[in-house]
């Protein structure tokens, strides 16, 4: 079994809070990881494992063993009792760890029952710190998840195609999303030609039929579901006109390359959305490596002017704004650090890093060219 990076934030967390919840996409692995932690697990979506939750509740409460509930919204009853539990023996930590597919059902009820009691982590599949690093390319090509080929190498892409289609015929309609399902695979591959590109509703919702709002609702559905990434505008006080329209991201490779039929690497590299694709993928790596270490982070954000200077990634943590460029060459050139430290200045970031599939790590003063896992590495350090 693979090692879990986030592993190590939740047994902190349960060593300080009552009860922690793992958020994530479905089939990120939160079942695997949580029945690592316990045994005494109960999954809400089915009848008889409520049914023995509800007969057992009594000694669950007074139990000092951390009990797992997984899917946790399917059963809205249990909040108030793990509530009132940890409420009668306030002092005892680590009790109940929660698992949730989707923010908006669990949120609302830690929100109104376990305020104050629980703390939040995110699950996202597999990253670049967690495999080999002989499988970067594949990590890229197929995606994260466990079992859509990152593992198990002849599940993808039927697996991805799969899994797409139980989301928006099963998943997103029990979620509220009001959508059809054969509107949903629509906006799914909608949203896959426009990857990494400034999202527009209006276009976005004359497209399928609706009005902007309700595209950009249907946007919400699936960034609240773990499947799309907003990357906002970074706003400043610049003379220059600025693109002011978030990006959006697959946060899964994997997915979006079943999306846009993508079944081999070769036909990644020679995909005319393979710059795109290369960016979001980055981009996804970075952040998720902040969030398996729990480091607080302002953004992510990205800089476009009128005139063609862009920044793909702004990130602020430990105290360092970073001005990330992103560029899918494995010999990047002196002038594409000369435009980053162009656009860099007009914001006065004085941390630039580019990232490439350069072998090369260089690094005068604050800026760096390097690839992704060195640049991981470098952060690791600081």
């Amino acid at each position: 079994m693979v090692a879990r990076e986030l592993a190590t934030v939740i047994s902190n967390r349960l060593r300080s809070f009552p009860a922690v919840a793992i958020l994530g996409p479905r089939q990120a692995g939160k079942t695997t990881l949580a029945k690592t932690l316990s045994t005494n697990y109960y999954d809400l979506e089915i009848e008889a494992d409520r049914l023995k939750a509800d007969l057992r509740w009594d000694s669950i409460a007074a139990s000092d063993r951390l009990v797992v509930f997984d899917e946790a919204q399917s059963y809205p009853d249990v909040f108030p009792r793990i509530r009132s539990a940890i409420d009668s023996r306030w002092e005892k930590k680590g009790r109940f760890l929660l698992l949730g597919s989707v923010s908006p059902g669990l949120m609302k009820e830690v929100s109104e029952s376990l305020a104050g009691r629980i703390a939040l982590c995110e699950l996202a599949p597999f990253s670049i710190t967690e495999i080999g690093k002989t499988k970067d390319d594949q990590l890229w090509l197929k995606g994260g998840y466990p079992d859509g080929g990152i593992l198990h190498a002849k599940n993808y892409p039927v697996w991805q195609s799969n899994y797409l289609d139980l989301l928006s015929m099963r998943d997103l309609p029990i979620w509220g999303l009001p959508a059809e399902p054969p509107a949903t695979r629509r906006f799914f591959s909608m949203l896959a030609v426009g990857h990494g590109n400034p999202w527009n509703a209006s276009q976005m919702g004359k497209s399928l039929g609706v009005s902007y709002h309700t595209a950009t609702s249907y946007l919400n559905y699936l960034e609240q579901a773990y499947l799309v990434r907003r990357v906002h505008p970074y706003h400043d006080n610049l003379k220059k006109r600025l693109t002011k329209s978030p990006k959006v991201y697959w946060r899964d490779s994997g997915l979006l390359h079943s999306l846009l039929r993508i079944s081999s690497f070769d036909d990644l590299i020679s995909h005319p959305h393979v710059g795109a694709s290369w960016e979001g993928w980055v981009i996804e790596q970075i952040l998720t490596f902040l969030n398996n270490r729990s480091i607080q982070y302002d953004g992510p954000y990205y800089l476009r002017t009128n005139d063609g200077y862009e920044i793909d990634l702004i990130i602020t943590f430990s105290g360092t704004t970073y001005a990330m460029e992103i560029k899918l060459t494995s010999s990047p050139s002196p002038s594409d650090m000369q435009r980053l430290n162009k656009t860099a200045a007009l914001i006065g970031t004085p941390t630039r890093v580019l990232i490439s599939r350069s072998t090369d790590h260089i690094q005068s003063d604050n800026q760096l060219s390097t690839n992704l896992r060195m640049f991981l590495e470098y952060l690791k350090e600081k």
